[in-house]
Parts: C-alpha cells; sequence; structure tokens
C-alpha cells in the first residue's frame, strides 16, 4: 500500500506546532482523543513542499547567526530549515508514535550530493522510518529529500531517541561509535540569547532553547543551545575545506548550557574525510562529534 502524501504551499507556521508539540505532556489534556499520541509504527505518510524558493534576508540571517561567510552556493545545513516545519507537523500528527517533547535529538547525517544554488528552486519531502530498538529506549528516523527537476541533490537523516522501557541493543553500530572529538584548539564564547536567535531563523522555539526559566520547566539547569545549530556552526569553520558532494554526520553528546565556552576541534583532510568535535572548556566533556566522508 502506498504511503499517503500530504503536500503544502508554503512552511506550516511553526508557532502553532510548538503549542501542539506541548499538549500531549500535559496531565489529562495529554490523553485525550485527537491529542494522544498512537503507539505502534511509524506513520506511514509523506509530508512535502514544491516549488521552494530561497528568500535572500532569509538566508543573509541563517548565514549570520550560524557563522557562515558569503557564497555563491548554500551552506549544507540551510535545506534543514526548509524541511524543520515538515518535520514538526509530522511530528505532532497523533500518527507519530511519540509525543514530541521529550525526544532527543541523537544524531544527524546529511548527504550534500552538490551544492545548492540559491536561485535554484526545489521540492522537499519528509517522512518518518526505522522505528528501531535504543538500550534505554527506541529511536526513529525522520528522512528528508530535496530533489532539483526529479533529481535529488540533498538528503538527511535525523535519529530522534524516546526513552522507555522495553529497549534494546541497536540492531546496526551507530555511525560514529568509536569516534572521539579530535584536540580541540579553537574557543567559542556563546551568549544566553543564542538560542533566541536561532530559533527567530530556524522557526524551532522549543522552549528548553529559549530562555533559562523555561528550560528549567523541562529539567534543565538553564537554556540550551540548538544541536543543529552547534553542527552548522561546524561546517562554517570548515567550510572552505569541504568538497562539493560529501555526507556530513554527527552525533549529539551532552547539552551545551547557555552562556558558555566550548573548544572546536578538527582533524584530517578533503580527500580521506575530516573529523571534528566540540568539548566543554571546565571539562573535556563531549558536546558533539562529527565526520565529513566525500562522495567521491
Amino acid at each position: 500500500m502506498s504511503a499517503t502524501t500530504r503536500t503544502f504551499d508554503r512552511a506550516p507556521s511553526t508557532l502553532p506546532l510548538m503549542l501542539k508539540a506541548v499538549l500531549p505532556a500535559l496531565p489529562v489534556v495529554g490523553g485525550l482523543p485527537g491529542i494522544r499520541h498512537q503507539r505502534g509504527n511509524e506513520p506511514d505518510l509523506v509530508l512535502e513542499r514544491r516549488g521552494v524558493t530561497t528568500d535572500p534576508a532569509h538566508l543573509g540571517a541563517y548565514r549570520e547567526v550560524c557563522g557562515f561567510e558569503p557564497s555563491t552556493t548554500l551552506p549544507a545545513t540551510y535545506p534543514h530549515m526548509a524541511a524543520f516545519a515538515l518535520h514538526l507537523a509530522l511530528m505532532t500528527d497523533t500518527a507519530f508514535p511519540f509525543a514530541p517533547m521529550g525526544l532527543v535529538h541523537l544524531r544527524n547525517t546529511i548527504t550534500q550530493v552538490r551544492p545548492i544554488s540559491p536561485d535554484e528552486t526545489f521540492d522537499v519531502a519528509v517522512r518518518a522510518a526505522d522505528l528501531r530498538p535504543h538500550p534505554k529506549g527506541q529511536l526513529i528516523d525522520l528522512r528528508t529529500d530535496v530533489t532539483i527537476d526529479g533529481e535529488s541533490v540533498w538528503r538527511e537523516s535525523t535519529a530522534l531517541f524516546s526513552r522507555g522501557k522495553g529497549g534494546g541493543p541497536e540492531q546496526a553500530a551507530a555511525p560514529l561509535e568509536g569516534v572521539d572529538p579530535p584536540p580541540a584548539a579553537v574557543q567559542w564564547k556563546l551568549n544566553g540569547d543564542l538560542g533566541r536567535r536561532y530559533g527567530a531563523v530556524s522557526g524551532d522555539r522549543n522552549p528548553i532553547h529559549l530562555h533559562p526559566l523555561t528550560a528549567k520547566a523541562f529539567g534543565f539547569p538553564s537554556n540550551i543551545a540548538h544541536g543543529m545549530w552547534t553542527k552548522a556552526h561546524c561546517l562554517a569553520a570548515l567550510d572552505a575545506r569541504l568538497p562539493d558532494g560529501f555526507t556530513v554526520d554527527v552525533e549529539f553528546k551532552k547539552p551545551i548550557f547557555l552562556p558558555g565556552t566550548v573548544v572546536f576541534g578538527q582533524a584530517g583532510g578533503p580527500k580521506a574525510g575530516i573529523t571534528f568535535g566540540v568539548v566543554g572548556t571546565k571539562k573535556p566533556v563531549p558536546h558533539l562529534v562529527g565526520r565529513v566522508t566525500p562522495l567521491t
């Protein structure tokens, strides 16, 4: 049976979806029909947008907050901006097997088949896939495909972790299993408003990122940096060394509390691949480990 496809003529508004994401976490309300999420397999559902164009002002704001220099091509993480609202729409659908609040963004893989020009128009399709065990719960992927004239030019897989009973060993090794961050050399000082600034650009206004008070309501001592900002800032630091076609895997480790200072390190080269990571300064706690692998 073919999947159900829902097509959007514009990006869904993220603010109502954020509010919808909170409802299943509320006592009593979260158990009501139409709010409670079904338990079971990943939904047989594809969400798509066609004819997506790039707003130069938005692209400029994204470059600024993430640290990318001006360029004739889109940053490798930028198509995630076009997919995020679809991700949120999918996760807030009651057919999605987990309530969104409490999910942990554990891993992210992006494959840039070729650079995308800001002048190009593209289509975006998002689906959930590969519900599987984890030693402390379950994992599920959000898969994104960006196509231009039917050609797949950019792909993303976002692994989300749901903590719970009944987990088990992962059936396949994680992409970065056994990879440690290389020695760190560049210090990044991150302001307390970073989450709000990135949230304004990305639409990801999860309360854990915005303010210490809203983060504390979800059990964090302070607000934390977005994982996708950290990945983007790493790629901005590597931008001059990236090939045209590559896969970049990252695993998100410990959260980065804001404000704070972290250190970035890299090793390797464009042909053999680049390993990179972000660690703490007071303690060498890993926040992110990543690897760039050229396609050819």
